[in-house]
């Protein structure tokens, strides 16, 4: 079955640094285009799209995170990344990672209602 794992959320300082992991197993990506994608939810807030990428090269970042945030894809490992700078308070959520085949990013970022596949989450807190 498809499955995708997060992996490396955690406490941090304000300032701090945390990377994510999303790992992918049941499905071949590398065999059509596709888009993965980090989300965020905090309590009593919609999930918000924070960083994008397909298999075109083409990446998007929510306005919030840019030059902050890095999203990134390893094929060999079949994983995706999302490299944390400069940590928030603000950023603390629980972050989803998501995937779609047969997908090219639009201009703007899509809408978590594009994709099919969802990990569970991982938690990351931020303290001031």
């Amino acid at each position: 079955q498809v499955q995708l794992v997060e992996s490396g959320g955690g406490s941090v300082q304000a300032g701090g640094s945390l990377t994510l992991s999303c790992a992918a197993s049941g499905v071949n990506f590398i065999a059509s285009s596709y888009c993965m994608a980090w989300f965020r939810q905090a309590p009593g807030k919609e999930r918000e799209g924070v960083a994008a990428l397909d298999s075109a090269g083409s990446r998007s970042y929510v306005d919030s995170v840019k030059g902050r945030f890095t999203i990134s894809e390893d094929n060999a490992k079949n994983t995706l990344y999302l490299q944390m700078n400069s940590l928030k308070p603000e950023d603390t959520a629980t972050y989803y990672c998501a995937a779609r085949r047969w997908c090219r990013l639009p201009e703007t970022m899509p809408s978590s209602s594009i994709y099919t596949y969802w990990g569970q989450g991982t938690q990351v807190t931020v303290s001031s």
